[in-house]
């Protein structure tokens, strides 16, 4: 098996029958209930390890590796990579491939080109229990875990302080909308980080071929504005509010929320310069930030019991 230093998925000769082969050779069909879409455009791969910009040692969580051609190329550039896979197979396939990276990462997991493979759903794992801060987070994310991925590792300390993720393009865009296209996805990464989309990856840059475009988004997390619980709160507002994205916020609050009271809800609003008719989706996370803290501020006593679910 090839080590990263000669590696035949390099992005040098990185293309989908170069994969495919691959594929073969070691027995591992895509599956598609985990979303198993391998890079095979090597343009598209150095833009995400030059967004990613890894100094030597610089710890970077990836989430779903597959067959490693990203992990290859983050340990080339010199990142100390812990890799967490699922499917038992592929882990399997990513011991052998890295052997002599794995073997590094045993004797000083933070040592340049080490690498740490952890199998598991990344989803089940704490953030703490996979890596220590400072990380990054980069990854070709699989498509159907991205929003809850997003919720763990941003909601969870640590977080990264920078993440590089290919997304499905729709996704990417939505999350990078400025207020008037936004969502509850929108606002909670925006939230923590300054997000960019910075390169759309056609479908036929992976194997097998999705049948979406693809892009990188690259964020760079902000400070926490808020402790702890008061975030909870305000999710809970937000989460009320994209519920009717399309509907007047005013009558959406006293819809979904109906302790508040239209009166409180006017009082709020006239305090943060919001347009009582203006649609959720317009509003921006600091609109949102002033409306839960007026709302707070005049004692509207809206809080109700209940989790924040994870961000669709």
């Amino acid at each position: 098996m090839s080590s990263p230093e000669g590696d035949p998925l390099d992005a040098m000769h990185l293309g989908a029958e170069a994969v495919r082969r691959h594929l073969r050779r070691y027995g591992l069909e895509p599956r598609r209930s985990l979303s198993q879409n391998h890079l095979v455009d090597g343009e598209a791969l150095e833009a995400i390890v030059a967004a990613a910009a890894p100094a030597p040692g610089r710890t970077v969580l990836e989430i779903g590796p597959g067959i490693g051609i990203l992990t290859g190329a983050l340990l080339r550039a010199g990142a100390a990579v812990t890799a967490v896979e699922v499917d038992s197979r592929l882990a399997s396939h990513l011991r052998e491939r890295f052997e002599r990276a794995l073997e590094a990462g045993e004797s000083d997991p933070s040592a340049p080109g080490a690498l740490r493979l952890v199998e598991s759903d990344a989803l089940d794992v704490p953030v703490a229990d996979l890596v220590a801060p400072p990380y990054d987070l980069v990854a070709n994310l699989p498509y159907h875990i991205t929003s809850p991925t997003l919720h763990h590792v941003l909601g969870e300390e640590p977080r990264p302080g920078r993440f590089v993720l290919m997304l499905q393009r729709e996704v990417a865009e939505r999350i990078a909308a400025r207020p008037g296209g936004l969502s509850y996805l929108s606002v909670f990464v925006q939230y923590h980080a300054s997000v960019e989309v910075v390169r759309i990856v056609p479908a036929a840059s992976f194997e097998p071929a999705p049948g979406v475009d693809s892009a990188i988004l690259v964020g760079n997390t902000r400070p926490r504005r808020l402790p702890a619980g008061e975030e909870d709160e305000m999710w809970r507002l937000v989460q009320a509010g994209f519920r009717e994205r399309r509907k007047m916020v005013r009558n959406v609050l006293a819809r979904q929320l109906p302790g508040l009271g239209r009166e409180r809800i006017d009082a709020a609003l006239a305090v943060v310069g919001i347009s009582p008719d203006r649609r959720p989706q317009t509003l921006s996370v600091e609109d949102w930030l002033g409306l839960a803290e007026a709302l707070e501020m005049i004692g509207a006593g809206w809080r109700q019991p209940g989790g924040v679910a994870a961000p669709g």
